[in-house]
């Protein structure tokens, strides 16, 4: 134990420490390193997207119009033309409104209910789906079995907190669009807001094998009605047995986070939640203490090192913001109460696993190496078929 903890704390706390010249990015990255002119590796391979791999605006137009082309035609004789996930937050509410009232598609609106949402969550997705006269299927997970893995995974002392809702949130888009014959998913994933997070600050949240290994250690329920998304449906049943395709068409539009925001504010009746991700409690929580507290990971840095190397922030505007507290302490006192209280533990239950040494994914069953493997294998195979 001494040992792993004399890891962490050198993992946590690099020294000296140092922050990129471009962006916000740090030394609480493990995994950061800086050239000879402190710009980081994550401005770096943003940097290197854009010169290779961002499409030109004809480019961005044509892939625009050939994914309009395919989903009208598959969606034809049918009630939708795609699936989205709504959480309410700004790329998704954003996406919904571009995907419907800019490319006139027929979308089925999917939020996953894992027991959490803002007051403010539910009145967007409200008013989203009202005024854009949208059909909304709202799937309620079991609030006792999210619980149970809540609690396993805080228990676990991972970074991933989040995985028992993401992994839900994953898995049911796809058990929907397979129930009404949808064979594309348009999400709001993008790289102008979303290009940067550090890797050694979590891990993938759709990994089934380490949430079922979390839950037999630290778990009491069984996992009967969760959605679980297998390895062998990820890799094999829905890509390529259903066919099953996903778009991020944000990544070919100017996709501006202030503006995105504005629109929807005047035309949708949105409501702003004052930070990326906090149209939920929990992951409000998670973010402006969990992570910052227990590991040292401030997730601001990472959305705002996005924004600048996008050109939407300036950098001397990201150091102000990083300047001011990540919680309000009289709202923290409210949210660490209400999660104590809804996770059914106590607060001194609560203090000791705060305290416990954070573990890695690592020290978990997990697919990486094999994932990894089977790209190895993959990638040839692809290249010879794609010259041939």
């Amino acid at each position: 134990m001494a040992k792993r903890e004399h890891i962490l704390r050198n993992i946590l706390h690099r020294d000296p420490y140092q922050m990129c010249t471009k962006s916000v990015m740090d030394t609480t990255d493990p995994l950061i390193t800086f050239d000879s002119k402190g710009v980081c590796n994550h401005v770096r391979d943003y940097e290197e997207y854009e010169r290779v791999q961002k499409p030109s605006k004809e480019k961005a137009q044509f892939l625009t119009e050939q994914m309009v082309d395919l989903l009208r035609k598959e969606g034809k004789g049918k009630d939708y033309d795609c699936l989205i996930g709504l959480s309410g937050g700004v790329d998704s509410s954003y996406l919904t409104w571009y995907i419907t009232q800019q490319l006139g598609l027929r979308p089925l609106i999917v939020h996953v209910d894992a027991g959490w949402n803002t007051e403010a969550a539910v009145s967007n997705i409200q008013n989203i789906v009202q005024k854009l006269k949208l059909d909304l299927h709202t799937l309620v997970v079991d609030w006792e079995i999210i619980k149970d893995l809540q609690v396993a995974y805080f228990k676990s002392s991972l970074a991933n907190l989040d995985v028992p809702q993401d992994h839900a949130f994953i898995a049911s888009l796809y058990k929907e669009a397979r129930k009404y014959g949808i064979r594309y998913i348009v999400n709001g994933n993008n790289m102008a807001t979303e290009s940067i997070l550090p890797s050694a600050w979590g891990y993938d949240a759709s990994d089934s094998i380490q949430l079922r290994a979390v839950h037999r250690r630290f778990g009491t329920t069984k996992l009967e009605s969760y959605p679980i998304l297998s390895t062998f449906q990820k890799f094999v049943y829905y890509p390529r047995i259903l066919k099953l395709e996903s778009f991020s068409p944000l990544d070919w539009i100017d996709y501006n986070k202030a503006d995105a925001k504005k629109l929807l504010i005047n035309d949708l009746g949105w409501r702003d939640y004052g930070g990326k991700h906090h149209e939920s409690i929990f992951t409000r929580f998670f973010q402006g203490h969990y992570l910052p507290t227990k590991f040292g990971y401030d997730k601001r840095k990472a959305h705002l090192s996005s924004l600048i190397v996008s050109g939407q922030l300036p950098r001397e505007e990201a150091l102000e913001e990083l300047e001011k507290p990540l919680y309000d302490p009289v709202q923290l006192e409210d949210d660490r109460n209400f999660f104590i209280k809804k996770l059914g533990i106590n607060r001194q239950e609560y203090d000791g696993i705060m305290e416990e040494a954070p573990r890695s994914y690592l020290e978990f069953p997990n697919t990486e190496s094999f994932i990894n493997k089977i790209r190895k294998v993959y990638r040839p195979i692809k290249r010879i078929f794609q010259s041939a």
